[in-house]
């Protein structure tokens, strides 16, 4: 694993997501993903990869609702694995349980995709060696090109056992209705720089990862928030390298006119489209 989700970067460490049922979404990402369960409640599960380090919390609202069509919100959260051989093991798994997944060769990673119980995205991959990613005017290159399966199912032979300890949250996608707004959001509010364009999205990174952000407005221009109580992300955090560059992002985020409230020990605010972000050291 490279150094792209550690200091000087700023990167995405956990997500919250909203569930129509608690007890069987635990059971899909127990069985399915592979997280283990570090606590639960009646309305709340946080979950996993080693054991000690919360990666993704479920919340099951007070009358949830599923989520409106052609809304903002999450595409897809992430989970990076460490190594090919680490895909491989998680390919033959899914394979092996007949669950529905979709797959892609990015370029600079190779990606699962597949839908948890509620329609909440789900994307788990492998990065190339960043010496193998090409950059032509400070863009990286990127596509969507048909995965090498066989490869992949030839780097492991081992046995299944949930994920890999050092699994860690690569990336979030999420829809917006604004691009211009969003990416001005991210870009001059919170300190990313546009590392790569497709049809109607943007990939935002620091330290010149491939993205540790990407925003699309594939549900639509002008796409709404969806409602507070339905299926979709509740919340994902950003973590700063230290006190000062989340100051600065904060004094950058107000000159925006843009939401930010301090909570305990971090900050919260929204992009322009409602969705929720905590930033923390």
């Amino acid at each position: 694993m490279e150094k792209f989700h550690q200091k000087p970067s700023i990167y995405v460490g956990e997500v919250t997501i909203k569930v129509k049922n608690l007890d069987d979404a635990v059971t899909f990402y127990q069985n399915i993903i592979g997280l283990q369960v570090l606590e639960k409640t009646v309305q709340q599960a946080v979950l996993t990869a080693d054991g000690k380090k919360p990666l993704l919390t479920l919340e099951q609202p007070a009358d949830v609702s599923p989520k409106p069509a052609n809304t903002s919100g999450l595409y897809h959260f992430a989970i990076l694995l460490p190594s090919r051989a680490d895909l491989s093991v998680f390919l033959r798994h899914l394979l092996q349980t007949g669950y529905p997944l979709g797959a892609a060769d990015h370029y600079v990673s190779e990606a699962l995709y597949l839908n948890d119980p509620d329609g909440n995205g789900i994307e788990v991959y492998r990065d190339r060696p960043s010496e193998e990613w090409t950059w032509k005017n400070n863009l990286v290159e990127m596509a969507t090109e048909q995965l090498d399966a066989e490869g992949i199912l030839a780097e492991s032979n081992a046995e299944w056992t949930g994920l890999p300890p050092g699994t860690i949250m690569g990336h979030i996608h999420l829809h917006v209705g604004d691009l211009k707004k969003a990416e001005d959001f991210y870009t001059k509010g919170l300190g990313f720089e546009v590392v790569s364009y497709y049809p109607q999205a943007a990939f935002l990174s620091t330290g010149k990862y491939h993205h540790h952000i990407a925003i699309n407005t594939w549900q639509g221009v002008g796409a709404p928030t969806p409602p507070e109580n339905s299926v979709g992300l509740s919340w994902y955090t950003l973590v700063f390298p230290d006190e000062a560059e989340r100051e600065k992002a904060i004094q950058q985020l107000r000159r925006l006119g843009a939401p930010i409230n301090q909570e305990a020990d971090y900050y919260v605010t929204n992009d322009p489209s409602g969705n929720q972000i905590r930033l923390v050291v």
